[in-house]
């Protein structure tokens, strides 16, 4: 019986400790890696954002919340996304914690130059992960869902639709979804404003 390993130790058994992860993502355009091309597009969305909307769902009574949205580069040509949300009550103090949601944002590409089609990839810690498939013109970005994945505990949900844009500087949007037996309904909108980058 041959108890030794004929390939040796792997090449990072006895390797040295790792310094941090040494590229930059950034929300700031003055700072960081340079803005990839393929996301020229999308620019007006680079940033850090924050206010105020209001959510509801035919199964569920209205609520206020406030948002936290950052929406970053490294450089390469797709844009992160990261958002967190917390409930208010009608004195707009924060109440509790509400919807995370991170992702990926890639402009569809054809022979090496950017489209305005845009696929984004969205998951939230609900078990809910969700394909968009949108266009950008102008300053407003339309998505729609092309497939929503879920866990066997995850709230059952069918669709999404998501309209962006960029008005007077101010980040607006609305969201509808299809869910828990219902078609497609109004259930998040708000308004951010940008406060980094």
């Amino acid at each position: 019986m041959v108890t030794d390993n004929p390939l040796g130790p792997p090449p990072w058994l006895n390797a040295p400790p790792v310094d941090p992860y040494p590229f930059e993502d950034t929300h700031d355009l003055r700072t960081g890696p340079d803005l990839h091309p393929a996301l020229l597009a999308l620019l007006p969305y680079v940033g850090q954002w924050r206010g105020r909307g209001r959510g509801g769902f035919p199964t569920i009574e209205d609520f206020d919340y406030a948002q936290e949205l950052r929406i970053s580069h490294d450089g390469r040509p797709f844009l992160h996304y990261e958002s967190r949300a917390w409930i208010l009550d009608e004195q707009s103090q924060p109440v509790r914690p509400a919807m995370r949601e991170v992702g990926w944002l890639r402009p569809v590409m054809e022979d090496g130059r950017a489209t305005d089609e845009v696929e984004a990839l969205l998951t939230n810690p609900t078990g809910i992960m969700e394909l968009y498939l949108g266009r950008v013109k102008g300053t407003q970005l339309e998505m729609a869902t092309d497939a929503v994945l879920r866990t066997a505990t995850a709230k059952e949900v069918t669709a999404g639709h998501r309209l962006y844009g960029i008005v007077e500087g101010a980040l607006l949007y609305a969201q509808d979804m299809a869910a828990v037996g219902q078609g497609l309904s109004p259930h998040l909108s708000a308004r951010l404003i940008r406060v980094g980058g």
